[in-house]
């Protein structure tokens, strides 16, 4: 059986030392030689050896010494080896500690005494502590506070034994007399410390006769005082109002940890709203002031906690929690927003806004090396902001269109998809936008920003006006037509080599992408956004940012300008009087498109355009040329309808989860109604009569009554072993995260008493056992329970298995029982997550593992098919539910999930309704690790059939 260690000591793997060596070291003269094989000799007892034959070695050269260190590693060495036989009887050589510990408590030196009072800590064993009692008495009133504070930990930890307070009887009074007389502040902690462990009462009625002088204590004791209030609240919850006050004065102290810790104790014992708006202020000051970023990391958690159960308070506060990101840190920027945007009100908006567009003047600067990540999440936050808010969209929209050629993509294509949503939001801001976006388009150097700017376009210019400053914009950005001349066409090497340099930054790819929908498709993009200025290519003028993007090869692109430049010349025809403009404008935009096809298929372009993209130019061509009214109205309404019931869609979900976060328990009909104007005030401060206030409101609506649900706790038993084994078990297995915790129940269903029964468990993936198992003895039908931990690294399903070894006394062989394999689920470690579809593109490009599963099924219809794997896999469907309805016989959606451990789980689901009705198609899963795409993979293949 393993026993408890009292030592933590840093050892650097070598050679182990051996007894002969250590003993000729020992039995020697050299001074530092004995050190080193005293350290030799207290490693080897760490590690499990015993050296008996060292002990009368260690007596007759070590003991005399006089050398600190020698001493020091003597104590210790007797700390560590075994002082008692098999039967529990102190061993009769310790008789020969006594007399040199005897010894040490009298010397002349204060270290000595010190250490060995500390030593006197750890001993267990009664008789020997027994005849130095009256030496440790006397320490008490040694001048020096090193021995004195020793003196007082020795006399608790002896008063602490199974018959301490024999040994001790007065003990507390004497400690509660030095107590009044100390003056050292340890020696004052170690006091207050030990009544407050063996004599509560006592060191209630100090602290209570001393509550004008908590404030000025040293921070050492303002801890322990901490400690002993939450000791005294949780066993007489009726008397907290008058250690709440001790707390809230101990809010002024100058320790920040002892601060901290009133805070968190404060939470802890009081829903007071006084009591909760202190700690909130106290949190937000230590961010303040503290340096350290994992400290800060840790105060912001805090925060977090109380906003989740005090959120109209933490409202108050949010200007001091947003001054938080004057650090440095992302984490604690990224951390400090989250916790933001969840306090934002009517009231305190435009302040927060007003801050946000501080913070992104400031990521101008260039200063800081991620200035460009800062300033996404910023953009993000303000968005969020506006979605909610849409009166201070008109404050930020410009500010943020600054950044649309910002050299971070990510960031440019949020200021965009903001742009997008606030427009349709906001109609009394639509000709500002426009206006604004016409002016800066050229300044777009994104292939991704682009496409999404021209919608805008195509979609809002809606005047005469408009419309053809939208058609100028455009025209300019492209430059002067054709994009290549006829001889180059002669020349190719030649003109690759002009037109290389127009884009030296940018690299063309054609690679798939996964779509809204969750299908795949062949897109040419450029992967870089940033290109140099723009050079001349033969037969053109200075080229524009959509030229220098097309002759990289983007072609989507080309088509995205195709389809803006179809609806400005369709809108231009209806706001147009004039034919002859209209057909003039016609002509050009024709002109463009075919110039774009001439391109895609010319040896000058740095790959072939592809058929989506070549199809879209050409049935834009084919509608330019054969214009009617019922294309017209596809083209300029049903596109934007698409748009606004997405807005919608997707602001409906978010108040769904809204409402369901909200959701509170409610009280039972015949619960008790507490009525607060009756209660009686008499004696009671604000601050006392607000906390019992709260509480009865908790006790109303049923928020001390959360119990675990008693049916989910039998769905988690898993027998072990057979009715008939000699040996019944059952385990109940909880997960907490990084930890697994077995209770396993053990019947003995013989007449026999089980001897050295043991419950052998082994691992199998990345699963780690805490504890060796240890031995055990069942009396004849009996029962007991036996708990096992188990560590957890990372998401993989793990295989826990074992057998349970006992011996009986008719037999003397060891007799075996075979458990069954414990499985632990996937599912216990992944929750549905939310991510925005174009971090879920990101992320699907990234991550390096996929995990196919062909689709085998015997449902037949697809959105049950799909509910089902959703519920099998604990997901989240990012799909919108309006993209899946209907019958068609396809299907496509993206299911997203987070593991505990921070690891994404993405999964793509693609089927397809046979002619025979059978579904068929593929689910495919990535992830960053291999662990969590094979498992999903397999709980995959295993739940998919249609059964629970």
């Amino acid at each position: 059986m393993d026993k408890s260690s009292t030592l933590l000591v840093h050892y650097d793997k070598g050679t182990p030392a051996v007894a002969k060596e250590i003993k000729e070291a020992l039995e020697g003269n050299d001074v530092e030689a004995k050190v080193d094989a005293m350290k030799k000799a207290v490693m080897l007892l760490l590690n499990g050896e015993t050296i008996p034959q060292l002990f009368i070695t260690i007596i007759r050269y070590v003991l005399p010494s006089e050398d600190h260190t020698i001493q020091k590693l003597l104590l210790l060495y007797l700390e560590l080896i075994e002082k008692t036989d098999s039967k529990g009887k102190v061993l009769p050589e310790m008789i020969l500690i006594c007399q040199n510990l005897r010894n040490n408590l009298q010397h002349p030196n204060e270290y000595i005494r010190g250490v060995t009072l500390r030593f006197l800590c750890q001993l267990k064993e009664t008789e020997i502590v027994e005849p130095l009692t009256p030496s440790v008495l006397q320490n008490l009133d040694h001048r020096h506070p090193f021995v004195r504070r020793n003196a007082i930990l020795a006399i608790m930890s002896i008063y602490k034994l199974p018959n301490g307070d024999q040994l001790f009887v007065d003990a507390p009074e004497m400690i509660e007399k030095v107590l009044s007389t100390e003056q050292d502040p340890s020696a004052k902690r170690n006091a207050f410390l030990m009544l407050f462990t063996c004599a509560e009462e006592r060191a209630v009625n100090y602290l209570l006769s001393n509550v004008d002088k908590v404030s000025d204590w040293n921070e050492l004791l303002q801890m322990v005082v901490l400690e002993l209030i939450r000791s005294v609240c949780k066993t007489k919850p009726t008397e907290k109002g008058k250690y709440i006050k001790i707390i809230i004065s101990l809010l002024s102290a100058t320790s920040s940890a002892v601060i901290y810790e009133c805070a968190g104790t404060l939470v802890s014992l009081s829903s007071a709203p006084t009591a909760i708006r202190a700690a909130a202020n106290t949190y937000c000051q230590l961010l303040l002031s503290q340096s350290d970023n994992n400290v800060k990391l840790i105060l912001l958690d805090r925060l977090s906690e109380l906003k989740s159960l005090h959120k109209d308070i933490m409202v108050e506060l949010i200007i001091d929690v947003l001054r938080a990101l004057s650090s440095p840190n992302l984490d604690i920027r990224r951390k400090t927003l989250d916790i933001s945007l969840d306090l934002i009100t009517h009231h305190n908006i435009n302040e927060v806004v007003q801050m946000l567009k501080k913070e992104v003047v400031k990521t101008q600067s260039g200063e800081l090396e991620k200035n460009g990540e800062y300033r996404q999440m910023l953009i993000q936050a303000i968005h969020a902001c506006a979605v909610k808010f849409p009166e201070v969209a008109s404050t930020v929209v410009h500010l943020l269109m600054d950044f649309l050629g910002d050299s971070n993509v990510a960031s440019a294509l949020d200021v965009i998809s903001f742009v997008r949503e606030i427009i349709e939001t906001n109609p009394k801001l639509r000709v500002s936008i426009i206006t604004r976006l016409l002016d800066t388009f050229y300044q777009i150097r994104a292939g991704k920003v682009c496409p999404c700017a021209l919608w805008i376009i195509g979609e809002y210019c809606l005047s005469l006006s408009e419309v053809e400053s939208g058609i100028t914009t455009i025209k300019q950005c492209l430059g002067e037509l054709p994009f290549y001349s006829v001889s180059e066409e002669s020349e190719p090497t030649e003109t690759s080599k002009k037109i290389q340099p127009t884009s030296s930054a940018m690299v063309s790819s054609r690679k798939p992408v996964i779509l809204a929908d969750g299908t795949y498709a062949t897109q040419s993009a450029a992967s870089e956004t940033t290109f140099s200025s723009p050079t001349v290519v033969q037969g053109s003028l200075a080229s524009g940012n959509l030229r220098a993007l097309l002759l990289t090869g983007d072609f989507f692109l080309g088509a995205v300008v195709a389809c803006t430049l179809t609806k400005l010349v369709l809108r231009l025809e209806e706001v147009q009087s004039s034919k002859t403009e209209v057909n003039k404008t016609v002509t050009e935009a024709l002109l463009i498109m075919v110039s774009m096809l001439q391109l895609g298929q010319s040896p000058a372009s740095p790959h072939p355009i592809d058929n989506d993209s070549f199809e879209r130019i050409a049935l834009c061509i084919k509608l330019l040329c054969h214009r009617n009214d019922e294309m017209k109205k596809i083209w300029l309404e049903s596109c934007r309808q698409s748009f606004v019931k997405m807005i919608s869609e997707k602001q409906l979900r978010e108040m769904a989860e809204l409402k369901a976060k909200t959701q509170t328990t409610n009280a039972q009909p015949d619960d008790l109604i507490d009525f607060f104007h009756l209660k009686s005030r008499k004696g009671m401060s604000q601050l006392e009569l607000e906390d019992q206030v709260q509480d009865d409101l908790k006790r109303a609506t049923g928020e001390f009554t959360k119990d675990e649900n008693d049916a989910n706790k039998l769905n988690r038993i898993l027998q072990l072993t057979g009715f008939s084994d000699p040996v019944y078990a059952e385990a109940y297995v909880t997960v907490h995260h990084y930890d697994i915790a077995l209770e396993v129940t053990v019947i003995n269903r013989t007449k026999e008493t089980l001897q050295n029964m043991c419950l052998e468990l082994a691992t199998m993936g990345d699963l780690k056992l805490v504890e060796r198992p240890q031995n055990y003895s069942l009396a004849p039908e009996t029962s007991m329970q036996i708990k096992a931990n188990i560590k957890v690294s990372s998401t993989e399903t793990g295989v826990i298995f074992g057998n349970i070894v006992y011996e009986t006394s008719n037999v003397m062989e060891r007799n075996v029982v075979v458990l069954n394999d414990i499985h632990i689920d996937i599912m216990d470690y992944i929750s549905p997550a939310v991510c925005t579809e174009v971090a879920f593109r990101t992320m699907w490009a990234e991550f390096e593992w996929e995990n196919k599963v062909a689709v085998n099924t015997t449902i037949q219809n697809e959105r049950e098919f799909l509910d089902h794997i959703i519920k099998s896999t604990n997901m989240k469907c990012l799909t919108p539910p309006s993209a899946i309805e209907g019958e068609c016989g396809f299907l496509a959606a993206n299911l997203y999930a987070k593991s505990v451990f921070g690891e994404d789980a993405l999964v793509n689901v693609s089927i397809e309704k046979q002619t025979d009705g059978a579904l068929s198609g593929y689910i495919r899963i990535r992830s960053k690790t291999q662990g969590i795409a094979l498992s999903l993979g397999d709980k995959i293949t295993l739940k998919q059939k249609g059964s629970s």
